[in-house]
Parts: structure tokens; sequence; C-alpha cells
């Protein structure tokens, strides 16, 4: 099975130069990835050059502890996609969903949604700070909020995708969103794995290491 098209090929460490940018770029063509992530700063550079391919580029919003004024993620994201983002990942409110104000992380979903129409919005609830009924919970909100993709980590945090999560992240939406797995993906049998239990993309932060693995 070629997975490539699942692939979101990212780079969002604070140190990434335009030329790895470029670089990250250039292999996703190369390779077939759907998509390159950057933080929206690196929109501009990677739009021009992924400009005529089926390459979307990719910006994360409110990144990645989620605890940015909704006003200010909404801003991000308008601009982000202004400047040709195609796709737009959002972190949620962690804590207001944690303190069980829901209605607080549904508009701050919703907000971000509205503002980056017409841009897919793929929604990150950050599943290991969460308990199973906080993950289905967010899985909710993000469907009843709009979203597109639910999407399981930032990488930035204790650990990153498992296959648990994915399958009750799939159950949770019930068919009205999309899966994506990230965090922690290295090798193509982990990768199987989280495709398997559901999920439709992963976010690699090296996509060669699992296009070039071999099992």
């Amino acid at each position: 099975m070629n997975i490539n098209k699942k692939i979101d090929h990212t780079i969002l460490k604070a140190n990434a130069t335009e030329k790895e940018l470029k670089q990250y770029c250039k292999e996703a063509i190369e390779y077939g990835f759907a998509s390159v992530v950057v933080n929206s700063y690196n929109i501009p550079i990677i739009t021009g050059e992924l400009e005529g391919t089926d390459v979307s580029p990719v910006a994360v919003v409110g990144f990645p502890l989620g605890a940015t004024l909704t006003q200010v993620k909404a801003f991000e994201a308008k601009e982000a996609v202004r400047m040709g983002a195609k796709e737009i990942d959002m972190v949620i409110n962690i804590g207001k969903l944690k303190e069980g104000d829901y209605k607080a992380v549904h508009d701050d979903i919703k907000a971000v949604v509205q503002a980056s129409k017409p841009a897919i919005v793929k929604v990150i609830i950050e599943t290991s700070e969460l308990t199973d009924t906080e993950k289905i919970v967010a899985s909710e909100l993000t469907v009843k909020a709009g979203g597109h993709y639910v999407k399981t980590s930032t990488g930035f945090s204790r650990s990153g995708a498992c296959s648990h999560d994915v399958r009750l992240m799939t159950i949770a939406v019930a068919g009205k969103a999309k899966i994506k797995a990230s965090g922690g993906i290295r090798r193509l049998g982990d990768a199987m794995v989280l495709i398997k239990a559901g999920a439709d993309r992963l976010g690699v932060g090296d996509g060669k290491l699992l296009s070039n693995d071999i099992y």
C-alpha cells in the first residue's frame, strides 16, 4: 500500500530555515505527499514552492499550546489562508475542555473554521492530556463546530498518536469528520496500524523515513 498521499510532511521546529522549508517542499513533491505543514509565518515560502502542484500548504494555528485568544487564532487562520494555506491545523483550548467549558471549546473551533473558509480545518485535541471521555467529547465538539478532521497531537506534548485513540476518535465522529494521527510516527508498520484503526492522514516529521521504510 502506498501511503504517501496520506502523509503531511511536517516541519514545525522554531529554528527552521528557509533552506530547510524549501527542501521539505521539494521532498513532498518528489514523494507525492499530501501536504507540507509549517508555522504560519512560513506559509508564503512554501506556497511559492508548491504552486502548480497537488501538495497542499498547511499552517498551524494557536500552536502548540492552544491557549491563545480565540480572536488571535481566527486572525492567524484568516491571514494564513490569505497567504496561500489550503489547510489549517488548530489546537483547541485544552484547559477549557478539562474544565468542562464545552461552549468555549466549541466556539473557539467554530471561529477558526469560519475564519479559514474555504480551507480545510484539522482540530488538534492533544490526546496525551485527555481522558478517554474527554477525547470523545473533543471529537464530538469538532464535528459540531464544523471541523473537517480531528487530530491526535501536536507532537510537542508527552506522547503522540496511538491506535486506541484513533479508534476512539473514529467512533466518536461517526463518519462526520476524518481523523489525522500525528506525533511519534516513524515506522511504516506503526503508520499502517494507525491507518487500520481509522486514520485518514498522518502527520510525520520526516515523511521520507516512512516512504523509504521496508517491511
